[in-house]
């Protein structure tokens, strides 16, 4: 029944995808015939532009979903809400896409519960991550998982603020 809430949201996902895609095509298509001189002008502004710094690396750009790479969820917790799906989906469809991306995923839990407890959460995380990416199409070899426990929080507090920032997958990439 999962699987197929999966396969659905994935198949949802692909035809929203694909139709932003046209549309930005067709937004981008000239409206009258190109003459020669204006063929040369447009080359020209080409390489005006094309002098410009490359494009950032979709990873390291803010604006992008890709620059999120943090699942949270609730105590004691371990299935993926709804919310944090589309970070999921844009890195599995980034691994599928780049077969020589590797990641590591990583499984944290908040500073309750024992040593033990939390690393067997924690690894119960990363790998329900690990599995959403390979049923989106992400390769077995692409995606290592290891769980921190607690190990290594996001916040050092001693409240439910801080509690709900360590409780957490951090998708990690050890290749690109």
């Amino acid at each position: 029944m999962k699987i197929k809430k999966v396969a659905n949201l994935v198949a949802v996902s692909m035809v929203l995808v694909l139709g932003a895609c046209a549309s930005q095509q067709a937004k981008q298509a000239p409206t009258s015939e190109a003459t020669p001189a204006s063929t040369q002008q447009q080359g020209a502004q080409s390489q005006a532009v094309g002098s410009q710094p490359v494009a950032m690396n979709p990873l390291d750009d803010p604006n992008n979903i890709l620059y999120k790479k943090s699942i949270y969820y609730g105590f004691d917790k371990y299935n993926i809400e709804q919310k944090y799906m589309p970070i999921v989906e844009a890195h599995a469809g980034y691994l599928k896409s780049h077969p020589a991306a590797t990641v590591r995923i990583e499984g944290n839990c908040d500073e309750r519960g024992s040593r033990e407890y939390n690393l067997a959460l924690g690894q119960r995380r990363a790998d329900g991550v690990k599995k959403a990416m390979e049923l989106l199409g992400a390769s077995d070899k692409q995606i290592e998982t290891v769980s921190w426990g607690s190990e290594k929080p996001k916040a050092t507090g001693h409240d439910e603020a801080a509690w709900a920032q360590n409780r957490r997958s951090d998708i990690i990439y050890t290749h690109e």
